[in-house]
Protein backbone atom coordinates (compact mmCIF):
# COMPACT_ATOMS: atom_id res chain seq x y z
CA UNK A 1 0.00 0.00 0.00
CA UNK A 2 1.23 3.33 -1.34
CA UNK A 3 -0.84 5.22 1.10
CA UNK A 4 0.48 5.69 4.56
CA UNK A 5 -1.73 9.25 6.05
CA UNK A 6 -5.57 8.73 6.34
CA UNK A 7 -7.87 11.15 8.11
CA UNK A 8 -9.24 8.10 10.32
CA UNK A 9 -7.89 5.15 11.32
CA UNK A 10 -9.78 2.47 12.94
CA UNK A 11 -7.27 0.11 15.16
CA UNK A 12 -9.43 -2.95 14.96
CA UNK A 13 -12.14 -4.67 12.69
CA UNK A 14 -14.50 -6.03 14.90
CA UNK A 15 -18.21 -4.97 16.10
CA UNK A 16 -16.70 -1.83 17.29
CA UNK A 17 -14.71 -0.38 14.74
CA UNK A 18 -17.03 -1.50 11.66
CA UNK A 19 -19.84 0.00 13.22
CA UNK A 20 -17.95 3.10 13.40
CA UNK A 21 -17.15 2.67 9.47
CA UNK A 22 -20.41 2.24 8.98
CA UNK A 23 -22.03 5.01 11.19
CA UNK A 24 -18.94 7.46 9.29
CA UNK A 25 -20.33 6.39 5.86
CA UNK A 26 -24.05 7.01 6.43
CA UNK A 27 -22.84 10.95 8.04
CA UNK A 28 -22.96 13.80 5.17
CA UNK A 29 -20.46 15.87 6.45
CA UNK A 30 -18.09 12.63 7.21
CA UNK A 31 -18.64 10.71 3.96
CA UNK A 32 -15.77 12.52 1.75
CA UNK A 33 -13.14 11.17 4.54
CA UNK A 34 -10.47 8.72 4.11
CA UNK A 35 -10.42 6.07 6.30
CA UNK A 36 -8.30 2.96 7.10
CA UNK A 37 -9.12 -0.12 9.14
CA UNK A 38 -6.27 -2.83 10.38
CA UNK A 39 -7.19 -6.05 11.80
CA UNK A 40 -4.54 -8.85 12.52
CA UNK A 41 -7.14 -11.17 10.71
CA UNK A 42 -9.56 -10.60 7.28
CA UNK A 43 -13.33 -10.87 9.02
CA UNK A 44 -15.16 -13.36 7.06
CA UNK A 45 -15.86 -15.69 9.52
CA UNK A 46 -18.73 -16.51 12.07
CA UNK A 47 -16.55 -15.79 14.73
CA UNK A 48 -19.10 -15.16 17.61
CA UNK A 49 -22.70 -14.40 18.25
CA UNK A 50 -24.66 -11.56 19.57
CA UNK A 51 -27.72 -11.51 21.84
CA UNK A 52 -29.62 -8.36 22.82
CA UNK A 53 -32.69 -7.13 23.39
CA UNK A 54 -34.09 -3.65 22.52
CA UNK A 55 -36.84 -1.89 21.40
CA UNK A 56 -36.58 -0.18 18.42
CA UNK A 57 -35.21 -1.46 14.94
CA UNK A 58 -32.04 0.03 13.79
CA UNK A 59 -30.11 -0.62 10.56
CA UNK A 60 -29.02 -4.10 11.37
CA UNK A 61 -32.44 -5.60 11.28
CA UNK A 62 -32.77 -7.39 8.20
CA UNK A 63 -29.27 -9.52 9.76
CA UNK A 64 -31.32 -10.21 12.75
CA UNK A 65 -31.01 -14.35 12.38
CA UNK A 66 -33.63 -14.85 15.50
CA UNK A 67 -35.83 -13.14 17.89
CA UNK A 68 -37.86 -14.23 20.87
CA UNK A 69 -41.13 -12.70 22.32
CA UNK A 70 -40.99 -14.64 25.28
CA UNK A 71 -37.97 -15.31 27.89
CA UNK A 72 -37.45 -18.12 30.71
CA UNK A 73 -35.35 -17.29 33.68
CA UNK A 74 -35.03 -20.39 36.24
CA UNK A 75 -33.19 -20.98 39.18
CA UNK A 76 -33.79 -23.52 42.59
CA UNK A 77 -35.87 -21.24 43.76
CA UNK A 78 -37.61 -19.73 40.81
CA UNK A 79 -38.97 -20.88 36.81
CA UNK A 80 -40.38 -18.00 35.01
CA UNK A 81 -41.20 -17.40 30.88
CA UNK A 82 -42.56 -14.34 30.37
CA UNK A 83 -44.06 -11.96 27.72
CA UNK A 84 -41.96 -9.01 26.03
CA UNK A 85 -44.17 -6.13 25.79
CA UNK A 86 -41.59 -3.19 24.74
CA UNK A 87 -38.46 -5.01 23.77
CA UNK A 88 -37.78 -8.07 21.53
CA UNK A 89 -34.74 -10.36 22.07
CA UNK A 90 -32.40 -10.68 18.92
CA UNK A 91 -29.48 -12.89 17.67
CA UNK A 92 -27.40 -11.61 14.95
CA UNK A 93 -24.23 -13.69 13.90
CA UNK A 94 -21.61 -11.76 13.52
CA UNK A 95 -20.14 -13.12 9.54
CA UNK A 96 -23.51 -11.53 8.64
CA UNK A 97 -22.83 -8.24 10.12
CA UNK A 98 -19.13 -8.30 8.94
CA UNK A 99 -20.25 -9.09 5.50
CA UNK A 100 -23.09 -6.19 5.75
CA UNK A 101 -21.13 -3.35 7.14
CA UNK A 102 -18.54 -4.35 4.46
CA UNK A 103 -20.90 -3.96 1.45
CA UNK A 104 -22.95 -0.84 2.87
CA UNK A 105 -19.84 1.12 3.01
CA UNK A 106 -17.92 0.11 -0.50
CA UNK A 107 -18.60 3.78 -2.07
CA UNK A 108 -16.62 5.51 0.92
CA UNK A 109 -13.09 5.83 0.78
CA UNK A 110 -11.92 3.25 2.89
CA UNK A 111 -9.14 0.47 2.80
CA UNK A 112 -8.41 -2.71 4.97
CA UNK A 113 -4.70 -4.01 5.77
CA UNK A 114 -4.54 -7.49 7.64
CA UNK A 115 -2.02 -6.39 10.16
CA UNK A 116 -0.83 -7.11 13.53
CA UNK A 117 -0.76 -3.39 15.19
CA UNK A 118 2.17 -3.07 17.64
CA UNK A 119 1.84 0.44 18.72
CA UNK A 120 -0.25 3.69 18.76
CA UNK A 121 1.26 7.23 19.41
CA UNK A 122 -0.16 10.19 19.67
CA UNK A 123 1.41 13.16 18.86
CA UNK A 124 0.78 17.18 18.27
CA UNK A 125 -0.24 16.81 14.54
CA UNK A 126 -2.41 13.49 14.68
CA UNK A 127 -1.93 10.05 15.80
CA UNK A 128 0.21 6.96 14.13
CA UNK A 129 -0.47 2.91 14.12
CA UNK A 130 3.01 1.10 13.63
CA UNK A 131 2.01 -2.86 12.16
CA UNK A 132 4.02 -5.45 12.09
CA UNK A 133 4.09 -4.05 8.13
CA UNK A 134 4.20 -0.45 8.07
CA UNK A 135 2.94 2.85 10.09
CA UNK A 136 0.45 4.86 9.10
CA UNK A 137 -0.89 8.39 10.64
CA UNK A 138 -4.06 10.18 10.89
CA UNK A 139 -5.91 12.87 12.61
CA UNK A 140 -7.44 10.46 14.72
CA UNK A 141 -7.22 7.13 15.42
CA UNK A 142 -9.87 4.88 16.82
CA UNK A 143 -8.65 2.28 18.59
CA UNK A 144 -10.56 -0.91 19.82
CA UNK A 145 -7.24 -2.80 20.79
CA UNK A 146 -6.09 -3.63 24.18
CA UNK A 147 -3.35 -1.90 24.11
CA UNK A 148 -4.48 1.38 26.37
CA UNK A 149 -6.80 -1.31 28.64
CA UNK A 150 -5.98 -0.61 32.61
CA UNK A 151 -4.28 -3.36 34.69
CA UNK A 152 -7.13 -6.03 35.15
CA UNK A 153 -6.62 -8.76 38.24
CA UNK A 154 -8.82 -10.26 40.38
CA UNK A 155 -9.01 -8.16 43.06
CA UNK A 156 -11.13 -5.57 40.69
CA UNK A 157 -11.83 -8.48 37.30
CA UNK A 158 -14.76 -10.99 37.22
CA UNK A 159 -14.16 -12.47 33.68
CA UNK A 160 -17.18 -13.55 31.95
CA UNK A 161 -16.35 -16.80 29.51
CA UNK A 162 -18.21 -18.81 28.01
CA UNK A 163 -18.50 -21.63 25.09
CA UNK A 164 -21.53 -21.94 23.23
CA UNK A 165 -23.11 -24.75 20.79
CA UNK A 166 -25.45 -24.37 18.02
CA UNK A 167 -26.82 -28.16 17.77
CA UNK A 168 -29.24 -29.76 15.30
CA UNK A 169 -31.31 -32.57 15.95
CA UNK A 170 -33.34 -35.16 13.64
CA UNK A 171 -36.56 -34.33 15.32
CA UNK A 172 -38.34 -31.33 17.03
CA UNK A 173 -36.70 -30.90 20.61
CA UNK A 174 -37.16 -27.28 20.83
CA UNK A 175 -40.06 -24.06 21.28
CA UNK A 176 -38.15 -21.61 19.51
CA UNK A 177 -40.96 -19.05 20.79
CA UNK A 178 -39.16 -19.52 24.04
CA UNK A 179 -35.68 -18.49 24.69
CA UNK A 180 -34.06 -19.23 27.93
CA UNK A 181 -32.07 -16.18 29.20
CA UNK A 182 -30.52 -17.71 31.84
CA UNK A 183 -31.01 -20.96 33.82
CA UNK A 184 -28.95 -21.52 37.44
CA UNK A 185 -29.84 -24.63 37.94
CA UNK A 186 -25.97 -25.75 37.67
CA UNK A 187 -23.38 -25.91 40.34
CA UNK A 188 -22.23 -22.65 41.73
CA UNK A 189 -19.31 -24.26 43.35
CA UNK A 190 -16.72 -22.55 39.94
CA UNK A 191 -18.57 -18.89 40.21
CA UNK A 192 -21.79 -17.35 38.79
CA UNK A 193 -22.52 -20.14 36.63
CA UNK A 194 -25.78 -20.18 34.19
CA UNK A 195 -26.55 -21.71 30.82
CA UNK A 196 -28.59 -19.65 27.72
CA UNK A 197 -30.40 -21.92 25.65
CA UNK A 198 -31.47 -20.03 22.58
CA UNK A 199 -34.20 -22.01 19.91
CA UNK A 200 -33.74 -20.92 16.49
CA UNK A 201 -36.44 -22.76 15.12
CA UNK A 202 -37.93 -26.76 16.27
CA UNK A 203 -34.64 -28.33 15.43
CA UNK A 204 -31.82 -26.13 16.28
CA UNK A 205 -30.68 -23.98 19.46
CA UNK A 206 -27.48 -22.29 21.12
CA UNK A 207 -26.58 -23.70 23.76
CA UNK A 208 -24.08 -21.33 26.04
CA UNK A 209 -22.45 -22.67 29.01
CA UNK A 210 -21.52 -19.41 30.97
CA UNK A 211 -19.51 -18.55 33.95
CA UNK A 212 -18.39 -15.30 35.87
CA UNK A 213 -15.28 -15.92 37.61
CA UNK A 214 -11.35 -14.74 38.45
CA UNK A 215 -9.73 -17.63 36.50
CA UNK A 216 -10.93 -19.68 33.01
CA UNK A 217 -11.34 -23.70 32.89
CA UNK A 218 -9.49 -26.20 31.02
CA UNK A 219 -11.39 -26.39 27.80
CA UNK A 220 -12.59 -29.84 28.30
CA UNK A 221 -14.57 -28.94 31.00
CA UNK A 222 -16.50 -26.48 29.19
CA UNK A 223 -17.21 -28.98 26.81
CA UNK A 224 -18.27 -31.89 29.47
CA UNK A 225 -20.38 -29.22 30.81
CA UNK A 226 -22.36 -28.37 27.86
CA UNK A 227 -22.70 -32.51 26.64
CA UNK A 228 -24.33 -32.82 30.47
CA UNK A 229 -26.83 -30.16 30.45
CA UNK A 230 -28.04 -31.38 27.24
CA UNK A 231 -28.34 -34.80 28.08
CA UNK A 232 -29.36 -34.55 31.44
CA UNK A 233 -31.42 -31.26 31.18
CA UNK A 234 -32.45 -30.80 27.30
CA UNK A 235 -32.91 -34.86 27.48
CA UNK A 236 -31.30 -35.15 24.04
CA UNK A 237 -28.69 -37.76 22.97
CA UNK A 238 -28.90 -37.47 19.69
CA UNK A 239 -27.76 -34.12 17.96
CA UNK A 240 -25.18 -32.54 15.67
CA UNK A 241 -22.90 -29.50 16.56
CA UNK A 242 -23.02 -27.75 13.74
CA UNK A 243 -20.68 -24.52 15.07
CA UNK A 244 -18.95 -23.64 18.46
CA UNK A 245 -17.69 -20.38 19.87
CA UNK A 246 -15.93 -19.55 22.74
CA UNK A 247 -15.11 -16.05 23.86
CA UNK A 248 -13.93 -14.01 27.37
CA UNK A 249 -15.29 -10.87 28.33
CA UNK A 250 -13.59 -8.55 31.17
CA UNK A 251 -16.25 -7.76 33.93
CA UNK A 252 -13.88 -4.95 35.69
CA UNK A 253 -14.21 -1.89 37.76
CA UNK A 254 -11.34 -0.91 36.56
CA UNK A 255 -11.41 2.72 34.82
CA UNK A 256 -11.53 2.23 30.81
CA UNK A 257 -10.30 5.62 29.62
CA UNK A 258 -12.47 7.13 26.49
CA UNK A 259 -9.55 8.77 25.57
CA UNK A 260 -5.62 7.94 25.18
CA UNK A 261 -2.30 9.95 24.50
CA UNK A 262 -1.55 13.55 25.87
CA UNK A 263 -3.20 15.24 22.63
CA UNK A 264 -6.36 12.99 22.92
CA UNK A 265 -6.26 11.96 19.13
CA UNK A 266 -6.53 8.26 20.31
CA UNK A 267 -10.09 7.49 20.56
CA UNK A 268 -10.72 4.45 22.34
CA UNK A 269 -13.99 2.50 21.66
CA UNK A 270 -15.85 -0.85 22.36
CA UNK A 271 -14.47 -2.42 25.22
CA UNK A 272 -11.27 -0.36 25.58
CA UNK A 273 -13.22 2.37 26.00
CA UNK A 274 -15.51 1.28 28.72
CA UNK A 275 -18.36 0.35 26.86
CA UNK A 276 -18.87 -3.00 27.64
CA UNK A 277 -21.36 -2.65 30.84
CA UNK A 278 -19.13 -4.12 33.58
CA UNK A 279 -21.63 -6.24 35.68
CA UNK A 280 -22.98 -8.26 32.83
CA UNK A 281 -20.72 -8.17 29.81
CA UNK A 282 -23.24 -6.70 27.29
CA UNK A 283 -22.01 -4.66 24.61
CA UNK A 284 -23.48 -4.71 21.54
CA UNK A 285 -26.30 -2.12 21.98
CA UNK A 286 -23.77 0.21 23.86
CA UNK A 287 -21.14 0.57 20.95
CA UNK A 288 -24.27 1.72 19.04
CA UNK A 289 -25.48 4.15 21.28
CA UNK A 290 -21.93 5.60 22.12
CA UNK A 291 -21.16 5.38 18.66
CA UNK A 292 -23.78 7.56 16.99
CA UNK A 293 -22.77 10.22 19.94
CA UNK A 294 -19.64 10.25 18.48
CA UNK A 295 -20.34 10.05 14.72
CA UNK A 296 -22.63 13.41 15.99
CA UNK A 297 -19.70 15.22 17.48
CA UNK A 298 -17.72 14.57 14.48
CA UNK A 299 -20.36 15.79 11.99
CA UNK A 300 -20.03 19.35 14.04
CA UNK A 301 -16.32 19.62 13.69
CA UNK A 302 -15.66 18.26 17.29
CA UNK A 303 -13.66 15.70 19.04
CA UNK A 304 -15.54 12.80 20.84
CA UNK A 305 -16.94 14.45 24.38
CA UNK A 306 -15.86 11.70 26.76
CA UNK A 307 -17.75 13.60 29.77
CA UNK A 308 -20.72 11.30 30.43
CA UNK A 309 -24.52 12.79 31.43
CA UNK A 310 -25.49 12.79 35.00
CA UNK A 311 -27.71 10.11 33.86
CA UNK A 312 -24.93 8.24 32.62
CA UNK A 313 -22.80 8.78 35.89
CA UNK A 314 -25.74 7.16 37.70
CA UNK A 315 -26.21 3.83 35.62
CA UNK A 316 -22.37 3.70 35.70
CA UNK A 317 -22.72 3.46 39.64
CA UNK A 318 -25.86 0.98 39.64
CA UNK A 319 -22.95 -0.82 37.27
CA UNK A 320 -19.87 -0.66 39.52
CA UNK A 321 -21.76 -0.88 42.85
CA UNK A 322 -23.55 -4.82 41.16
CA UNK A 323 -19.79 -5.73 40.28
CA UNK A 324 -18.63 -4.73 43.52
CA UNK A 325 -20.90 -7.25 44.75
CA UNK A 326 -20.38 -10.03 42.71
CA UNK A 327 -16.32 -9.42 43.29
CA UNK A 328 -16.99 -9.64 47.22
CA UNK A 329 -19.44 -12.62 46.91
CA UNK A 330 -20.84 -11.29 49.82
CA UNK A 331 -24.15 -12.46 47.73
CA UNK A 332 -24.14 -15.00 45.18
CA UNK A 333 -25.20 -14.27 41.79
CA UNK A 334 -27.67 -16.76 41.23
CA UNK A 335 -29.70 -14.92 43.89
CA UNK A 336 -28.67 -11.61 43.03
CA UNK A 337 -30.29 -12.23 39.28
CA UNK A 338 -33.24 -14.44 41.29
CA UNK A 339 -34.54 -12.06 43.35
CA UNK A 340 -34.27 -9.42 40.55
CA UNK A 341 -36.72 -11.18 38.50
CA UNK A 342 -38.62 -12.67 41.02
CA UNK A 343 -39.63 -9.60 42.84
CA UNK A 344 -39.75 -7.06 39.51
CA UNK A 345 -41.42 -7.02 36.51
CA UNK A 346 -38.80 -9.04 34.56
CA UNK A 347 -39.04 -6.33 31.21
CA UNK A 348 -37.68 -3.68 33.85
CA UNK A 349 -35.10 -5.30 34.71
CA UNK A 350 -33.83 -5.71 31.01
CA UNK A 351 -34.81 -2.14 31.28
CA UNK A 352 -32.31 -1.55 34.01
CA UNK A 353 -29.74 -3.51 32.18
CA UNK A 354 -29.77 -1.83 29.35
CA UNK A 355 -29.59 2.04 30.70
CA UNK A 356 -32.86 2.49 30.12
CA UNK A 357 -35.10 2.02 33.73
CA UNK A 358 -36.84 4.85 35.10
CA UNK A 359 -36.21 6.17 38.58
CA UNK A 360 -39.19 4.09 39.58
CA UNK A 361 -38.16 0.81 38.10
CA UNK A 362 -34.48 1.83 39.77
CA UNK A 363 -36.13 2.45 43.09
CA UNK A 364 -37.89 -0.97 43.22
CA UNK A 365 -34.68 -2.76 41.80
CA UNK A 366 -32.76 -1.37 44.73
CA UNK A 367 -35.24 -2.54 47.12
CA UNK A 368 -35.02 -6.20 45.68
CA UNK A 369 -31.88 -7.22 46.32
CA UNK A 370 -29.86 -7.12 50.33
CA UNK A 371 -29.79 -3.76 51.72
CA UNK A 372 -26.20 -3.98 53.35
CA UNK A 373 -23.95 -5.50 50.74
CA UNK A 374 -25.08 -3.10 48.26
CA UNK A 375 -24.81 -0.13 50.39
CA UNK A 376 -21.51 -1.15 51.43
CA UNK A 377 -20.13 -1.30 47.72
CA UNK A 378 -22.46 1.56 46.57
CA UNK A 379 -20.85 3.72 49.15
CA UNK A 380 -17.58 2.37 48.07
CA UNK A 381 -17.99 3.38 44.47
CA UNK A 382 -19.04 6.52 45.24
CA UNK A 383 -15.84 7.05 46.46
CA UNK A 384 -13.61 5.23 44.47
Amino acid sequence: MSKTHFDYIIAGGGLSGLSLLYYISKEPALMNKSILVIDAVEKNQNDRTWCFWEKDQDFYEPLVYARWNRLKFESPTLNRTFALRDYAYKLIRSVDYYRFIKEAVSKVDVQYVTETIQSIVDSPQGASVKTNVSEYSSTLVFNSTGLFNPTLDPSNTLLQHFEGWFIRTNHAAFDSSVGTLMDFTLSQAKGITFMYILPTSAHEALVEYTLFSEALLEKEEYKKALSHYIEHNLKLNNYEITHTEFGVIPMSTAKFKPVAGKYSNIINIGTAGGYTKASTGYTFKFVHKKLKKIVSLLASGKKPDSTPSLREKMFHWYDMTLLDVLLSKKVGGEQIFTNLFKKNDPERVLAFLADESTHLDEFKIRNSVPLAPFAQSGIKQLFS
